[in-house]
């Protein structure tokens, strides 16, 4: 053994967890391999039947013809690899539409599988906050303490913006409408390495926003970030669309950086706050139902 080398027999248990915790600190998140592997296609890939004991009798050839005239068009899971995309966004479509409430929509997306993001994730993210609140606020996808919660914007992200819109008399356990948010996602699955959303997953999640937005019935939106400006306007550019109010869903919505991006750059907490001035000052000038 070379000088000033510690082989890995030679490491005792206290020594391996400080330095874990070491790599955490630092932001390794991930455990990784010496060669990238694709879990999702793995998960994806087709099992072979076992041969059935038997043949079975045979059949009339009208038999045959209209058992497969009855069978459903896709036979595999919504999302795999051979399913067309438009395919995809028109089953989120009818879902979507289907949905008469907020729980039956959040039940409709739950078991949409068109999304390969739902087989790695622990937990469904549907919503926080209050339905029916004037701010409804849309973020990128859960992280992964939303992920291990079941709920958007619980990390230091949503942290921080509990504070940004308490500075604005707003909050989410609120309970009457005025004060209130209302918070989703984009996308409601976590996505892996907290990478954003591709645009196959944002096309097929945005039929399911639209009809959230449709239920909850906000005033207004906060788009938080590029993503979700991406999927509601068909934009990017975050530090160029922030502040500069949009229109989505029928509605104003108001482009903002995203949290976790403040945490990153506190010189643009300044840009954030003029943008909450904004927010807060066309609620003043749109009393609710007017």
């Amino acid at each position: 053994m070379n000088a000033g080398r510690i082989g890995i027999h030679e490491i005792d248990g206290a020594t391996a967890l400080a330095l874990l915790e070491w790599q955490v600190e630092l932001g390794a998140d991930e455990p990784m391999l010496d060669a990238p592997a694709d879990r999702f296609a793995e998960s994806a890939a087709p099992r072979v039947p076992p041969a059935p004991a038997s043949a079975p009798p045979p059949r009339a050839a009208g038999a045959a013809t209209a058992a497969s005239a009855a069978a459903p068009s896709a036979t595999a899971p919504a999302g795999a690899p051979d399913v067309p995309a438009h395919d995809v966004v028109a089953e989120a479509e009818a879902l979507a539409a289907a949905a008469r409430d907020l729980p039956g929509l959040a039940a409709a997306q739950e078991r949409f599988d068109g999304i390969a993001l739902k087989r790695g994730a622990r937990n469904f993210v549907f919503s926080d906050g209050r339905p029916g609140a004037r701010v409804m606020i849309i973020g990128e996808a859960p992280g992964e303490e939303e992920d291990q919660q079941g709920r958007p914007f619980v990390g230091r992200a949503g942290q921080l913006l509990d504070q940004m819109f308490a500075a604005i008399g707003m909050d989410r356990h609120a309970t009457d409408a005025e004060r209130a948010l209302y918070i989703t996602n984009v996308l409601p699955w976590h996505p892996p390495g907290n990478r954003r959303p591709e645009p196959a997953e944002i096309a097929a999640s945005l039929p399911f926003l639209a009809r959230h937005v449709e239920l909850a019935g906000p005033d207004v939106l906060v788009l938080m970030g590029n993503s979700a400006c991406q999927a509601v306007l068909g934009r990017v550019g975050i530090t160029r669309l922030r502040g500069n109010w949009a229109s989505a869903f029928h509605r104003p919505a108001l482009p903002m950086t995203h949290p976790a991006y403040l945490l990153r750059n506190p010189i643009a907490k300044r840009e954030a706050w003029a943008d909450l001035l904004s927010l807060q000052t066309w609620l003043e000038s749109h009393p609710a139902g007017s």
